[in-house]
């Protein structure tokens, strides 16, 4: 067995320590000197592994879900988990993220439920789904991220006759390691089919800067919908202060919008952030660590992404995760739009957040 370091001894002592560590077994004890340098390790040593998953290989696998695997009660959502290799018997991408990919074909309904486990949708292409939200319909289209925080009863519909197909994140690891999670199914029948442009939540809480007065305060972002023209917007804005000589980016280059909670200005859900970067072309990222995990699609354009010791070629659609600490650098010739999601809300209230960023040589 191993011990620490300790001063030669005799064959009794050696006895004697033999028969503590036995006495220990048998308490259900481990002693804090036999394992420190896996509890208490210089940096994180994750088990997640850097992955990735390319949407040429996602979407056809989807697409045959949809041929012979129907959506209804007892399966619920024609979800695919992505597992992490590093994470065996788990459908985890990372220690605290899923990540799944969800095709729901034409005029398919998903039924409603709610957990306790907080969740987005991210589309990367198509339309024609709206997702009810405590019975608010928001439309779903290229680019849009959608909420649904926890406890929200949520539906999902196809008004279309061409399929759809988008990316799920939840913190489900996260509530599963706290034993914290509740589920409930809704009513069998769908609470509207409306289609409406804009949902409700949109039109009260959906204009930059302004707080409705009358509103009750939510526990929750109010907001369910952020649309890609606001996104894609902001982003440009970013680049052109840049090339005017003014402050915006995070680094030459690369514009970053984070996506917010409107009556808080906190992050849009409390366990997870949601991101968009872009790259223009020719562009080549500082390498950063962070302390936690994250996941992120690409959402157009193409370049070249290192993770830890592994170096990606990645276009649209695909996903890859990054694992605790693992550093993190992006190259694209031709420019790059990216989604990423992360733990980080979680980190900084416990106060474990750390980011260290080293710029590569050019």
């Amino acid at each position: 067995m191993t011990t620490a370091q300790f001063p030669e001894i005799t064959e009794e002592e050696q006895a004697q320590l033999d028969d503590l560590y036995a006495r220990f077994a048998e308490a259900h004890m481990t002693p804090l000197w036999t394992q420190i340098g896996g509890l208490m390790p210089t940096s994180p040593r994750p088990d997640a592994v850097p992955m990735l998953w390319h949407w040429s290989t996602l979407l056809p696998l989807a697409e045959r879900a949809g041929e012979l695997v129907p959506v209804g009660r007892g399966g619920e959502r024609r979800a695919i988990a992505l597992a992490n290799s590093g994470l065996p018997g788990t459908p985890y991408a990372t220690p605290t993220l899923w990540a799944a990919i969800q095709y729901l074909g034409p005029r398919e309904e998903a039924p409603a439920h709610r957990h306790t486990q907080t969740a987005f949708r991210f589309v990367v292409d198509g339309e024609g789904v709206w997702t009810n939200v405590e019975g608010d319909p928001v439309a779903m289209r290229r680019g849009d991220l959608l909420l649904t925080p926890g406890m929200h009863f949520h539906e999902h519909h196809n008004t279309s006759d061409r399929p759809m197909a988008w990316i799920d994140g939840l913190d489900i690891p996260l509530v599963r390691q706290l034993d914290a999670g509740f589920f409930e199914f809704g009513p069998d029948e769908l609470s509207t089919r409306a289609t409406p442009d804009s949902s409700r939540n949109e039109r009260l809480w959906g204009h930059p800067g302004l707080t409705p007065v009358g509103a009750p305060a939510p526990k929750a972002s109010p907001l369910m919908a952020y649309r890609w023209e606001h996104t894609d917007a902001a982003l440009a804005a970013q680049l052109e202060l840049e090339d005017e000589g003014h402050p915006g980016v995070v680094e030459p280059g690369h514009a970053v919008v984070r996506f917010t909670n409107p009556a808080t200005a906190g992050d849009c859900l409390s366990t997870m952030r949601c991101e968009m970067h872009r790259l223009r072309p020719a562009t080549r990222t500082a390498l950063t660590r962070t302390a936690g995990s994250s996941v992120w699609q690409v959402f157009e354009g193409s370049g070249t992404v290192t993770v830890g010791d592994d170096t990606y070629e990645v276009g649209k659609g695909d996903l890859f995760a990054v694992p605790s600490w693992a550093g993190l650098s992006f190259r694209t010739d031709t420019g790059l739009d990216a989604f990423r999601f992360s733990d980080d809300p979680v980190f900084e209230a416990l106060g474990l957040a750390r980011t260290y960023r080293e710029v590569v040589a050019p």
